[in-house]
């Protein structure tokens, strides 16, 4: 189907991108890869009467890795990522959820900003964002503000953003190099939305017991979720067959799925559930022979 029609700028400058954003009241759109942006406007799904493209901004693409952490430009592909090989050992489990993103050519094009405004409950940067605890910049005609990931995502394909705001950049905390991490996903097809996905991760004491657990559910409900009961279950234990079933069962309690034409609500649960378990069994094994 062909787009509808709409006005086009590619401005060189942030200031001058929020601008136009700012002069269209709301009827205004930022284009990053457009990999999901294009098909709505196919669809006519959406129909702004601006686009306004950041391909001409360059400090949108920088990878910044230090000891803080990692931060992210908006117009980061997911190309970028995979092939910036110090991502393996500053963010592992970042690396493996992108691995999952889409196929081929969208991954070429596709950036992380785009996604995070996006914020399609089955995509796997939003996940990834609230279960590691990013911060989100953005700049708009108010000026800059950092949002944490938790207060971000409000609804399916729903953000706090203003219309007049952009993405900048994702910072990522400090990831510990002991730090126990797994990613499991289930698609339909290789590169499909997930059907559901979990992500995990867990320090661990001087014990060998695990400590500040995270939980991540990705698929299973209208934004990502964190599953607090499932955590609270890993805490102060050693993560073996039984904290790793209970953790299982405390995250099939904690999400009320909806059936839709891919699957019964009973059934995402399970799956979920299964995912949940087989990421915890992945990190507990981390560095084990």
């Amino acid at each position: 189907m062909k787009l509808p029609p709409f006005e086009y700028a590619c401005p060189t400058e942030l200031s001058e991108a929020v601008a136009l954003l700012a002069s269209r009241n709301g009827d205004a759109k930022v284009l990053a890869g457009g990999q999901s942006l294009v098909p709505m406007l196919a669809f006519r799904l959406a129909a702004p009467a601006l686009l306004v493209d950041l391909r001409k901004l360059p400090d949108l693409r920088k990878i910044d890795i230090s000891g803080h952490g990692v931060t992210l430009g908006a117009m980061v592909r997911w190309c970028d990522i995979l092939a910036q090989a110090r991502l393996r050992t500053a963010h592992p489990l970042l690396v493996a959820a992108v691995d999952h993103v889409a196929h081929y050519q969208i991954r070429n094009r596709g950036t992380i900003g785009g996604s995070m405004a996006h914020a399609d409950p089955a995509a796997e940067m939003p996940g990834i964002a609230l279960t590691c605890e990013v911060e989100i910049a953005t700049v708009g005609s108010a000026g800059p503000r950092v949002i944490a990931a938790a207060d971000f995502f409000v609804g399916p394909l729903m953000t706090v953003l203003e219309p007049d705001e952009i993405i900048v950049e994702i910072r990522f905390p400090r990831w510990p190099s002991e730090r126990r991490w797994g990613f499991q996903e289930f698609a339909r097809r290789r590169g499909d939305f997930a059907m559901a996905a979990a992500a995990v991760w867990y320090d661990e004491d001087a014990g060998g017991k695990a400590r500040n657990a995270h939980v991540g559910a990705i698929g299973v409900g209208d934004r990502p979720q964190r599953l607090l009961p499932a955590e609270a279950v890993l805490n102060g234990r050693m993560v073996d067959e039984a904290a790793i079933a209970q953790a299982e069962a405390a995250a099939c309690a904690a999400v009320d799925p909806q059936t839709d034409i891919h699957a019964s609500a009973d059934y995402r649960r399970a799956l979920l559930g299964t995912m949940v378990e087989r990421a915890l069994r992945s990190a507990a094994a981390l560095g084990k022979s």
